[in-house]
């Protein structure tokens, strides 16, 4: 089964002379608990791309699919709902709450939308993210690679259909970057999640069960099984 489908994507900025053609006709799926990464030079269109499967931007035309809901025809409340309950996002800055402890910035999306936590999973999300006994902890008490693995937490929180993660491991040293890579590769096969990543490192894009290359605005398959 399909979780995602991209269809004859395209992404134009400005006009004439300062034209740039972000996206150029892509056109992919990707199926419930798979893991796909998506590598390429600075610039190519990398981020452009998860911004519009996780409907952050719009393109100029083209369709996402997310669970077979079509994200542009979504009204911006419905969408918002939509987001937050089927996209888990997973950024290079965190994007933590300071204020907020690691359990309720992991606990966040589910109050946000006026539900309760399932304790149980909470606490093993913890525990397999090794933060139990950081869970009272201000994000300003932890290194790099535990806010991180709390950013973690936080999109698998509301269980999602997706989780979109932007280099993930681009504020990491060596050594948590490889735990990042294993606790999202641990995620999709513990809980069948399905995991878009960007990474700039070939070594950790090999983790994936498939390679997608951008050059240019155009995305290619590099390896793993054709869709």
């Amino acid at each position: 089964m399909d979780i995602l489908t991209v269809e004859s994507l395209y992404k134009t900025y400005g006009e004439g002379n300062t034209k740039v053609e972000a996206l150029i006709n892509v056109s992919f799926s990707v199926k419930k608990g798979e893991f796909v990464s998506v590598i390429g030079p600075s610039g190519s269109g990398k981020s452009t791309l998860l911004n519009m499967i996780g409907a952050l931007d719009y393109p100029t035309s083209g369709k996402v699919s997310i669970d077979g809901r079509d994200v542009y025809k979504m009204k911006e409340e419905e969408l918002s709902v939509f987001r937050r309950r089927n996209i888990g996002f997973i950024f290079q800055a965190y994007n933590l709450v300071p204020e907020l402890s690691v359990e309720e910035n992991i606990v966040l999306p589910i109050l946000l939308d006026y539900k309760k936590p399932d304790e149980r999973y909470i606490d093993e999300l913890l525990d397999i993210l090794g933060l139990k006994d950081r869970r009272r902890h201000l994000p300003g008490q932890l290194s790099g690679g535990q806010q991180q693995r709390a950013a973690i937490g936080r999109a698998l929180a509301t269980k999602p259909a997706i989780i979109l993660a932007d280099e993930p491991t681009g504020n990491l040293d060596s050594k948590n970057s490889r735990d990042v890579i294993n606790l999202l590769k641990l995620s999709v096969e513990r809980y069948s999640q399905t995991l878009v990543m960007i990474t700039h490192n070939q070594n950790y894009a090999a983790y994936a069960d498939r390679v997608l290359s951008v050059e240019d605005g155009v995305v290619s398959q590099l390896g793993g099984n054709p869709q």
